[in-house]
């Protein structure tokens, strides 16, 4: 059995009916919202994403966190809060994101409130830069249960990494892929499964197949290409590809630059997910890397009292 096909069975192992039936009730949700045209939600997020930190060792351009850039202030997620946070979301919790902005291994915590998650059978992920991947963090990491890990990897030369990972090593990145590597199968583990994630950008668009050949010598499971998304794109920017085919902007007839897909006026994120940030505030989604759209804070109020409240519902409205 291949690993893509060993994770998914993984994933699939953390359904129970009540899982399956919290599911059916946001999906059910969602297309009663669009057919009447006003807010309604029965059920639970069955996806979050759940912030270790807002720190981050890296200066990468188009990031709040390497750019130091935040108005909200930087700091670690608790174990207790996270633990009290995740009692009360178990039950219909099944995939569950630790990070938001940081680099989550700077939680010294960190793998201990994985753990804690792996004891509720709830699916775990993680991205990181890779820094910190040392031989004795790469078990600790196995021995988690961590089930999925997504390694930045930018270039394949120091060169190209830096440009945009600004301040990073990139043999750092191949050492800690390879310990990870090593400790999965020393421990006959399955878990996690281990990407290697390349934000396509100009500087390193020409290093995609050096890319899946490192992949592939080292033993990671999968290659995703990814987007970039940059802030200063009408017109134009030196981190846009020159191949539109890894790039989320096309080039207009006057030299300018605009989104490539047509934005819809609605997003089914509001009812299935959200964004936890380490100090317990409740934001809609990922690009709300400030949290200026806070809808809750989990520090002073239940989040059935957040997932329900006027803020949330006059949001789902617009």
């Amino acid at each position: 059995m291949n690993a893509s096909t060993q994770n998914t069975l993984n994933f699939l192992s953390k359904l129970t009916v009540r899982r399956v039936w919290n599911m059916s009730l946001v999906y059910l949700s969602f297309y009663l919202t669009k057919y009447f045209k006003k807010p309604i939600q029965y059920g639970k997020p069955f996806s979050i994403s759940f912030e270790p930190t807002t720190s981050c060792n890296l200066r990468c351009p188009e990031c709040p966190s390497g750019l130091r850039a935040f108005t909200r202030p930087i700091g670690m997620l608790v174990p207790a809060f996270f633990e009290k946070t995740i009692d009360e979301l178990s039950n219909h919790l099944l995939y569950l994101t630790f990070y938001f902005q940081g680099e989550p291994y700077l939680n010294t915590k960190f793998l201990d409130m994985v753990k804690y998650a792996k004891q509720k059978n709830i699916y775990t992920a993680t991205s990181t830069n890779a820094h910190y991947l040392t031989d004795d963090v790469a078990k600790r990491t196995i021995e988690s249960g961590l089930d999925r890990l997504i390694i930045s990897i930018d270039g394949t030369t120091q060169e190209t990494y830096q440009s945009y990972r600004v301040g990073g090593h990139l043999y750092k990145v191949i050492e800690g892929a390879k310990n990870m590597v090593k400790w999965k199968k020393e421990l006959k583990a399955k878990t996690p499964y281990i990407i290697f994630q390349f934000l396509v950008v100009k500087p390193n668009e020409h290093q995609i197949d050096d890319l899946k050949k490192i992949a592939k010598e080292i033993g990671v499971d999968e290659v995703i290409l990814k987007t970039a998304q940059v802030y200063d794109y009408k017109n134009g920017n030196p981190l846009i590809p020159e191949n539109e085919q890894y790039s989320r902007y096309k080039k207009n007839n006057d030299g300018t630059y605009s989104i490539k897909n047509n934005l819809e006026n609605s997003c089914w994120k509001l009812w299935h997910s959200c964004v936890i940030t380490w100090d317990g505030k409740v934001v809609p989604c990922c690009f709300d890397k400030d949290a200026q759209h806070q809808l809750g804070n989990l520090q002073t109020h239940s989040f059935s009292q957040i997932w329900n409240n006027d803020l949330y519902k006059n949001f789902r409205t617009q």
